[in-house]
């Protein structure tokens, strides 16, 4: 069964930064797209930040672009989202997702493959 984990989130003070991970495993597709994407309690869920699935393509949510870095990692299947100067309006949960598309994008409906999310709180 191919699944999605994320890891990396927690507490941090505004102004801070923080490091997700994401990495895909029991795989059947030789390349994946990743997405982020965040989840406020009562709000709907949001692109962050996109990678196609050979790195070439990047894209963030304008609210935090210029804040976000997304890279694929050494390990096959694995991507990072490094945020820094964080604010306390980028509490949410952060939601990693994978698509077997050459890029997924914003676009929810391209990604199959969703983990369960991970809290990151930015509070001093």
């Amino acid at each position: 069964q191919v699944q999605v984990a994320e890891s990396g989130g927690g507490l941090v003070q505004p102004g801070g930064s923080l490091k997700l991970s994401c990495a895909v495993s029991g795989h059947t597709e030789d390349h994946y797209s990743m997405g982020w994407f965040r989840q406020v309690p009562g709000k709907d869920r949001e692109f962050v930040a996109g990678i196609s699935w050979n790195g070439a393509i990047t894209d963030y949510a304008i609210p935090m672009k210029g804040r976000l870095s997304i890279f694929r990692g050494d390990a096959r299947h694995t991507v990072h989202l490094e945020m820094n100067n964080l604010k306390p309006e980028d509490t949410a949960i952060y939601i990693c997702a994978a698509s077997d598309r050459v890029y997924g994008g914003a676009t929810f409906e391209l990604y199959g493959i969703w983990g369960q999310g991970i809290q990151v709180t930015v509070s001093s």
